[in-house]
């Protein structure tokens, strides 16, 4: 397409000029004499934009074909610029929203479809900024979440149960572990898995200024594109700390917020429940349009997810790859 825009206006460029040159020649120039040659003619260079009220020298074919290439390849140039995308760093227009922190957790509380209530206030608060705390509640979907601070020797095993349920998760990752665990990222990719930027220093995002948050984010979004050729798309921030201000940057910058409908205390590897209470926690808050965070670092978790996943399937819903935005 970009070729496509830069090649038709380069065409209507070189005719405009040759039109413009055209003319020129058959105008009466201010002499008595009309001009008999293209090379005496007094057009302006293609480079100026307004008339100038000196007239210019005289320009040869060969300096005026140079000068249309030169002006072709500047505006091919700018064509690219507009259609290309980048991801955007200028927060000055975020100044003006809330910068207070808000620290995430959507607590117990259901409604009569068993949606935690929490979850369903702050989607309706913070979904213009392209945040989701949960999904529509006629969606017929729940959604696993993995968040990967550091490898605990439990990913390959969740990994294995996904493939075996055919299930699409989303793994949240830091730069440690994408450096420290390629191979597990790798397989992660192949096996149909979206992979979230959970930043680089998992820094609280409204502790730092947003110019330091958003270097957080791209540090670990440009390693994984160098490195893997895979295009993040999807965040979470670390801590589930974020404000107005911080959910606009990430937005700014190309990025779907992905928070949460339901977690446990899973996070601690030393302070595990045990194989029934977790299954029976996870299992008593599944919910139409759930998004379930989850820890790996999590013996219980690993060894839950089976049941888990049937669980899920068994009350109706599609335990589904991300595919909100």
């Amino acid at each position: 397409m970009k070729a496509f825009i830069c090649t038709f206006m380069t065409l209507a460029l070189v005719f405009s000029m040759t039109a413009c040159s055209s003319r020129k020649s058959e105008t009466p120039s201010s002499s008595a004499e009309p001009s008999s040659s293209f090379e005496s003619s007094s057009a302006p260079p293609v480079s100026s934009i307004a008339p100038s009220s000196e007239p210019s020298s005289s320009m040869s074919k060969p300096e005026i074909v140079e000068d249309i290439e030169s002006g072709a390849s500047n505006l091919k140039s700018t064509v690219e610029s507009m259609v290309t995308p980048t991801m955007s760093t200028d927060f000055d227009k975020i100044g003006a929203l809330d910068a207070a922190q808000v620290k995430w957790g959507p607590g117990v509380q259901v409604d009569e479809q068993n949606r935690t209530v929490g979850s369903e206030m702050m989607q309706e608060q913070y979904g213009r900024f392209d945040a989701y705390f949960i999904a529509p509640e006629d969606c017929g979907k729940l959604y696993l979440t993995f968040d990967e601070g550091y490898e605990n020797g439990y990913t390959p095993q969740i990994l294995d149960v996904l493939k075996e349920k055919q299930v699409s998760a989303v793994f949240f990752v830091t730069l440690p572990f994408v450096k420290s665990e390629p191979e597990l990222i790798q397989r992660m990719i192949d096996e149909g898995h979206v992979i979230g930027n959970h930043t680089s220093h998992h820094w609280n995002p409204t502790q730092k200024s947003l110019d330091e948050a958003a270097q957080d984010i791209k540090e670990l979004h440009d390693y994984m594109k160098d490195t893997f050729d895979y295009e993040m798309s999807l965040y979470r921030p670390p801590e589930g700390a974020f404000s107005e201000q911080t959910l606009a940057m990430v937005q700014q910058m190309g990025y779907t917020t992905a928070l949460w409908s339901f977690a446990y205390a899973d996070w601690d590897p030393n302070n595990q429940m045990g194989y029934d209470k977790a299954l029976e926690r996870t299992c008593r808050f599944i919910h139409e349009g759930g998004i379930y965070l989850l820890h790996a670092v999590s013996k219980d978790n690993a060894e839950i997810l089976g049941e888990l996943i049937d669980n899920i399937r068994d009350k109706g819903l599609t335990v589904s790859k991300w595919d909100l935005s």
